[in-house]
């Protein structure tokens, strides 16, 4: 059966995950981590991708990506895949493929839908056990946006401002989840699935000029930062 086509549109943002091959460890400490994020800082001009938010995990890394080009996801990711394998591979001596043959993606609605799964994307740790608190975790983009280290990969225009809205972003953070949040962000980007509302998916449709899938109609609640840490676009 033929793979269905990905969704990608220059501009708008898209939820990215690539998951280690049989979801082998795909990061072995610190100098792991420092590795990937390294060569996504310097591909992210190369490939024209800005990063709204990211988090590396042991076995797998999310990523919120705006592609300048249809090809800048499929370029970013193929490159930092390569030379991760080729690190991993020469710390644990040995051969052979590390990631997934293909990584999964889901284009975002920008209204409450971006912020959204940016807090999925930076809560994974948390989801997992590894920290109580997001900022706690050090190879997320929480602390980027949070003004705790220097700004190194998010965008400009989508971190808070100023100490007042980094606030609401955090206590956004630390609020409960709404029921079926997660689960909505997570079988989009499973499945390729546009994550958005009825209107948008029939925007999305008429770009493509062909049908999509919806993945989940209603709105996720904005966080009170939104209008000083958002994408302009």
């Amino acid at each position: 059966m033929p793979r269905t086509a990905r969704i990608v549109i220059p501009g708008y943002p898209h939820h990215v995950v690539q998951r280690g091959h049989n979801r082998q460890a795909t990061f072995g400490g610190a100098a792991y981590f420092e590795r990937y994020l390294g060569p996504l800082s310097e591909l992210r001009e190369e490939c024209e991708v800005r990063v709204l938010a990211w988090c590396l995990m042991t076995n797998h890394v999310h990523l919120l990506l705006v592609p300048g080009r249809t090809d800048s996801l499929a370029r970013l990711m193929k490159r930092l895949a390569g030379r991760q394998t080729r690190y991993h591979n020469a710390q644990a001596h040995r051969t052979g493929t590390l990631w997934e043959s293909r990584f999964r993606s889901s284009i975002v609605q920008r209204d409450g839908y971006l912020h959204a799964c940016s807090r999925y994307i930076e809560l994974n740790p948390v989801r997992a056990g590894i920290v109580v608190a997001p900022e706690d975790y050090p190879w997320s983009s929480c602390r980027e946006r949070l003004g705790l280290v220097e700004p190194s990969l998010l965008d400009d225009a989508w971190c808070p401002r100023s100490p007042a809205l980094a606030d609401a972003w955090r206590e956004y953070l630390h609020d409960p989840l709404p029921a079926g949040e997660s689960a909505l962000i997570r079988t989009g980007v499973q499945r390729g699935h546009v994550t958005g509302s009825l209107r948008f998916t029939a925007e999305v449709a008429a770009i493509l000029g062909r049908r999509v899938e919806l993945q989940a109609q209603g709105r996720p609640r904005r966080p009170a930062c939104d209008r000083g840490c958002s994408s302009s676009k």
